[in-house]
């Protein structure tokens, strides 16, 4: 084996060579010690809030200044303050229904836009926008204009019906972005196959649609559990939404008890959120292993 001789050159070259790589190497670890640092200050800047608000649902104080003890007798005290039950009542009923009723309106409004042609499409398509794009204190005023001249009389079906007004168009958008993705190519084939037009629409097209109808109305029970202003046009002397009600009592203070409330929400929606994607989950690994199943079905049906 012949001796390799290093010449006062290259090893100056192999020297410079280790010492880019330590640098590069150092300045590698630096970055990612700063870029760690910057996304912890970040995740601390968005949930801190949600921390302390749990945090003081366990004050023993009533007033949410200082942490002066640990207790837990605000979740006990919570049941048993009759008006913050009855506002948040309230606020789940008109959540739940707005967002059932807009949810059906909004796809099938979102359907028909897209399916038929008629007269002033276009100027519809575009005046969806107007709800979403204006100041809700503004929807709130013209809501209650329209209550007023209609003489319909404010109370928990006006609420509920405003929500309804301004949560179909985030619907109506929702899904018409998963529409326009769907070519139409599908459901002519399932027509040529001889399914009718509600065969077509139910198991073909509401199907494919499913990802822009539960956006939706996720995004239109998320609006109308936390909406504030429209709610405050639109309600009735005698009727009181859980914003509403924490709205009111800010000036005195809020008290630990709505605390322990809003942290049993946060906790359902979270546990609401691990169930989604656990579904989500379960619902991809079956329909990865549907698939391969069926090419090793075909694989065996080309060797035989």
């Amino acid at each position: 084996m012949p001796n390799i001789v290093m010449s006062d050159y290259d090893y100056i070259l192999s020297k410079n060579a280790k010492t880019l790589v330590k640098k590069k190497e150092y300045h590698t670890r630096k970055s990612s010690v700063w870029r760690n640092l910057f996304i912890a200050l970040v995740i601390l800047f968005l949930f801190l809030p949600i921390f302390v608000l749990v945090l003081f649902s366990f004050n023993q104080s009533e007033m949410n200044i200082v942490f002066t003890g640990f207790t837990t007798e605000w979740y006990d005290r919570m049941w048993k303050n009759a008006e913050l039950m009855d506002a948040f009542r309230n606020t789940l009923f008109i959540a739940v229904a707005s967002t059932i009723i807009s949810t059906v309106l909004g796809t099938l409004a979102a359907v028909g836009l897209k399916k038929f042609k008629f007269f002033g499409r276009t100027f519809i398509n575009n005046l969806i926008y107007i709800p979403i794009v204006i100041s809700e204190i503004v929807l709130g005023l013209a809501l209650l204009a329209v209550f007023s001249l209609t003489q319909v009389e404010l109370g928990l079906w006006s609420v509920l019906i405003a929500h309804i007004t301004f949560s179909t168009p985030f619907v109506i958008n929702s899904v018409r972005s998963v529409l326009f993705s769907i070519p139409d190519s599908v459901e002519e084939a399932a027509e040529d196959l001889g399914a009718s037009r509600w065969q077509t629409f139910f198991r073909v097209t509401l199907p494919l649609l499913k990802p822009g109808i539960y956006s939706g109305a996720i995004l239109a029970f998320t609006l109308s559990l936390d909406d504030v202003v429209v709610s405050y046009f639109t309600a009735g002397p005698g009727t009181n939404t859980l914003p509403l009600y924490i709205y009111s009592i800010i000036k005195t203070g809020i008290t630990p008890d709505v605390n322990a409330l809003t942290t049993l929400m946060l906790l359902v929606t979270i546990l609401l959120l691990f169930a989604s994607y656990y579904i989500r989950s379960h619902e991809n690994i079956k329909a990865r292993l549907s698939g391969l199943f069926r090419s090793r079905r075909v694989g065996r049906s080309k060797t035989t």
